[in-house]
């Protein structure tokens, strides 16, 4: 069945507060994508505030949310509530949960004006098609023309963002500009930073840094983002995906706006200079403008912006490589993300050289070059620092604008200094650790195989040597050993050199070990005290079942080989167990205690286990404890306060 949208369908995708079940959210964002939605991600553990004030910006028709752990009810009135106090009663509101939302919440929720709470059952009848497409068909209406004032700005924001957000859909939909921010003209021009780079540089990551310290730095100055991600030439659909990486941006002094090329062959929309127009009527102090990843050859940012960022990675192949690249010729600043990489000190090195070839800076110093090395990934990075200390110069410079440019971070640390020190959280020399366990495994797996070999062929030759002294006894000749005795005895020798000293031992004790378990009771040392345990069961019928059946194996390689890679309980490997016997007088109950406060969960624990033998507690923690984060009257913290586990908020609670 075909299926075309008539409108540009924005969808914002998040899992809820305190939950991480972020698997379902995107196969149905992919899903949507595949539909030719526009889809903002969030990703998981995002607050309604979040969710509501990102819908607002972008403008969307509908927000689809999943929700796995609790709360849902208090979470999703409160995302209505929280629209319709800021006047986006327009905004329609998808959900879904699973078997954790029951058929009477979903009642509850669809009364309250929630659009639609999909279950299990939805499922069945609709497939995961037919319920996407049922959420883009609801928000396949227009959304133009002026914002309706319905409702007070309940976001503290600075601007009127509805009013902002409304523009640029007007632009997008081919209204050029036709609604005017309702704001004072700007007296001096803002001006415009410009990020560019490969896909996957980072961008995201190191705008997000930026606007970090641009937001702790300037504590009265305002920012404005746009950020472009490219369509699909196959579906139409996007994903605007970069609010992901985004963590400052939730602030009353920013703003944020993702566009999508709306052609699959560009890295910018064709909109951008009346987004950034609009955002400079807002009076912004600063304003970014993010391409999606480019190629080699693209510098089309260079038309937009006052000052141009170029963020790649040490990744970018042979040295010669870096002379295909456009944005070396004309970028202000150049940005080696991911600087924890390999090579990265090579590509810094690479990097400023080809700086100098492209702009004749032939006599600079190094570290006077536009070129810093930064993780952006890494807490209060000292290379982000240099970044922004640098970013901020140039702009004054470039510019009529006056930012005072501090040498100490707002994050703590000073700003002078060299390009970021490589912290790794797995030291460079073990990054291989997991394929080092692979290849040990390997190793050890190898080494039986041959050990086993060997004990093979000493057993079958001192079967022979036994035989042939047999055959001699008997022999009418005499007790004379035949000619051959002596080239065995060589070939035993030989490989008894070869076997292992602990391969032997554990052949010679072969025996003595079974014997062990032939016995009624088997004897262990824990601890300095003897734990003495029956090793056998007794059926109905009054017959003796051993716990632990010993293999009959007689070929030494076959004993070698079972001891090297299963052996006994408690033994090494540990194949059967760490433990020489399993204990059989405590059946593994699950006494689910975690609910409510810790009062609760003491006195439920002791119900449930009222009367049995053994006290087996199991205590889940709720979402709330879980993040680390406090207990809340606001709804969407509130719900999920002592839901589905036991909330610990204080020491008081621990004890």
């Amino acid at each position: 069945m075909s299926f075309t949208l008539s409108n540009n369908v924005r969808i914002v995708t998040a899992a809820s507060l305190f939950d991480g079940h972020d698997a379902a959210i995107n196969i149905m964002r992919r899903i949507m994508q595949s539909k030719g939605a526009e889809i903002i991600h969030l990703g998981h553990n995002r607050s309604v505030a979040e969710i509501v004030e990102c819908a607002i910006e972008e403008d969307v028709q509908g927000i689809a949310i999943t929700s796995y752990q609790g709360g849902h009810v208090e979470f999703f009135k409160y995302m209505k509530d929280l629209l319709n106090e800021n006047g986006c009663g327009h905004i329609k509101i998808f959900g879904g949960g699973g078997g954790t939302i029951l058929p009477s919440e979903i009642e509850e929720l669809h009364k309250y004006g929630i659009t639609r709470i999909y279950s299990p059952d939805d499922g069945r009848h609709m497939g995961l098609e037919g319920m996407i497409e049922d959420v883009i068909s609801s928000c396949d209406f227009p959304v133009n023309g002026n914002f309706p004032i319905n409702g007070k700005l309940k976001l503290d924001e600075h601007r009127d963002i509805r009013k902002i957000a409304r523009a640029i859909t007007n632009v997008e939909n081919g209204q050029k500009n036709s609604v005017k921010v309702d704001l004072e003209t700007h007296s001096v021009h803002p001006p415009v930073l410009g990020i560019t780079g490969t896909g996957g540089a980072g961008k995201s990551s190191v705008t997000d840094e930026i606007v970090r310290r641009f937001l702790n730095t300037y504590l009265d100055k305002t920012i404005a983002v746009i950020s472009v991600d490219p369509s699909k030439k196959k579906t139409g659909g996007a994903l605007l995906g970069d609010r992901i990486r985004m963590n400052s941006i939730h602030s009353p002094r920013a703003y944020m706006r993702s566009l999508a090329t709306r052609e699959s062959d560009k890295a910018l929309s064709e909109y951008v200079q009346e987004a950034i127009d609009i955002c400079k009527e807002a009076k912004f102090d600063l304003i970014i403008l993010e391409s999606a990843g480019v190629g080699q050859s693209d510098a089309s940012i260079l038309d937009y912006c006052d000052v141009s960022m170029y963020v790649m990675t040490p990744e970018y192949g042979a040295a010669s490589q870096l002379e295909k690249i456009n944005m070396l010729d004309y970028a202000d600043i150049v940005c080696i993300n991911k600087f924890d990489k390999a090579g990265a000190l090579d590509a810094l090195h690479d990097v400023k050289k080809q700086y100098k070839r492209n702009n004749n800076l032939w006599t600079a110093k190094d570290d006077e070059l536009p070129v810093v090395g930064t993780i952006a990934s890494q807490f209060n990075d000292a290379g982000v620092n240099e970044l922004f200390e640098r970013l901020m110069e140039t702009i004054n410079k470039k510019t009529a604008s006056n930012f005072n440019v501090s040498k100490v971070s707002p994050l703590g640390g000073d700003l002078e200094g060299a390009t970021t020190s490589q912290t790794h959280i797995i030291p460079a020399k073990r990054v291989r650790y997991l394929a080092e366990i692979a290849e040990e495994i390997s190793k050890y797996n190898k080494l039986t195989d041959e050990q086993s070999e060997i004990a093979t062929k000493l057993y079958q030759l001192k079967g022979a040597q036994q035989i042939l002294k047999v055959a001699a006894k008997v022999s009418p000749l005499g007790g004379d050993l035949p000619a051959g005795q002596a080239g065995l005895e060589g070939a035993v020798s030989s490989l008894e050199k070869q076997l292992y000293p602990l391969c032997k031992k554990l052949i010679d004790e072969w025996e003595e070990t079974k014997a062990l378990y032939k016995n009624e009771h088997f004897e262990y040392d824990v601890r300095g005290k003897i734990i003495k345990l029956p090793l056998y069961f007794e059926s109905l019928s009054h017959t003796k079942i051993p716990k632990i059946s010993v293999p009959r194996f007689k070929d030494w390689g076959d004993i070698l080989r079972w001891r090297l890679q299963e052996n006994f309980p408690g033994k090494f490997p540990y194949t059967a167990g760490v433990f020489p016997l399993k204990r059989q007088e405590e059946d593994p109950t699950r006494m689910f205690a975690g609910e409510g406060g810790p009062e609760r969960t003491n006195r439920r624990f002791h119900y449930v286990s009222l009367g049995q033998p053994a006290k087996r507690l199991s205590t889940a923690f709720d979402s709330v404890t879980l993040y680390g984060e406090d207990p809340d009257p606001r709804p969407d913290i509130y719900g999920k306060v002592g839901n589905s586990g036991v909330s610990i908020a204080t020491v008081d609670d621990a004890k």
